[in-house]
C-alpha cells in the first residue's frame, strides 16, 4: 500500500526529499516577480501546504490568492500559513474545471506528474483559458528522462543527495514508494504540449536533474508574433 502524505508532517522532509529546495522552489517565485503585473491574481493547483505560494508572496503582494487542493487538510496548513494574504480555497481535484478567473499568474509545484499524459495536456489547455493575457504558468515538476539510462542517473543522484541531508532509510524507501505511482513525463514532451495550448516562449528555466522548472506566457493576441513584448525578453511589457 502506497504511504500518503500526512498534512501536518509533510513539511519537515521537504528540504530532504527535494535537495534543490531553494532553487526550485526560488525559480517559480522569480518567474513571478519578474513577470507577474502589480498585485497579481495568483492561483496555486495542487497546493499542499503552500510552500510554492509562500515563496511567491514573499516577492509579491497578491490582489487575489486561490490555493485549490484535493486534501481539506492540505488546505488547513496552507490556508494558515498564508492567513496575511486572506486566500481562498478549493477543495477540487485539479482535472477537473479550475476556479473561475482570469489569473495573472497559475503555477503549480510537485502535483501534475500525478497526471496521465492526456490529462497533463488537457490541463494546459484549461489553464490558458483561465489566463488574462500576459498570464504566466509556472510548472515547478518532477520530470523524465527520456532515457532509461539517464533515468536511472535522475534515481541515484535524487536519491542519495536526499540520503546525504538526512533521510532515513524508512524516509527514502516511503518516497520510492509513493513514486511508483508517478506519471512524470519529460521536459521535451511537457513544453511541446504547452506550446500545443497556445503558449508562447515556452522553457525549461531550471532543472537539477529529475527537478525542473518550466513555463510560458499567455501573451495578448495583437501581440503573439512580437518577441519585444514578452516579459520574458528584453523590454518586454513596458
Amino acid at each position: 500500500m502506497i504511504q500518503q502524505w500526512d498534512a501536518q508532517t509533510y513539511d519537515a522532509p521537504r528540504r530532504r526529499l527535494v535537495p534543490c529546495f531553494e532553487d526550485f522552489y526560488g525559480t517559480a517565485a522569480e518567474l513571478v516577480a519578474r513577470i507577474a503585473p502589480s498585485h497579481p491574481r495568483l492561483l496555486e493547483l495542487g497546493c499542499g501546504t503552500g510552500l510554492l505560494s509562500e515563496q511567491v508572496v514573499r516577492r509579491v503582494q497578491p490582489g487575489r490568492l486561490v490555493l485549490l487542493d484535493g486534501s481539506t487538510d492540505m488546505l488547513a496548513v496552507a490556508s494558515q500559513r498564508l492567513a496575511a494574504w486572506s486566500p481562498e480555497t478549493v477543495a477540487a481535484d485539479f482535472a477537473g474545471e479550475l476556479p473561475a478567473g482570469p489569473f495573472d499568474v497559475i503555477m503549480s509545484s510537485l502535483a501534475i506528474h500525478h497526471l496521465e499524459d492526456d490529462a497533463k495536456q488537457r490541463l494546459f489547455a484549461r489553464v490558458f483559458t483561465r489566463l488574462a493575457p500576459g498570464g504566466l504558468f509556472v510548472n515547478a515538476e518532477q520530470v523524465l528522462h527520456p532515457t532509461q539510462d539517464g533515468q536511472k542517473l535522475f534515481e541515484q543522484v535524487h536519491l542519495g543527495a536526499a540520503q546525504a541531508l538526512g533521510s532515513s532509510d524508512a524516509e527514502i524507501d516511503a518516497a520510492v514508494e509513493r513514486m511508483r505511482a508517478d506519471r512524470c513525463a519529460t521536459t521535451e514532451a511537457q513544453c511541446g504540449w504547452l506550446e500545443a495550448a497556445g503558449f508562447q516562449h515556452v522553457a525549461v528555466y531550471y532543472q537539477w536533474f529529475r527537478f525542473a522548472v518550466l513555463a510560458g506566457v499567455k501573451l495578448p493576441k495583437r501581440d503573439v508574433n512580437e518577441l519585444d513584448s514578452c516579459p520574458l525578453m528584453p523590454g518586454g511589457y513596458q
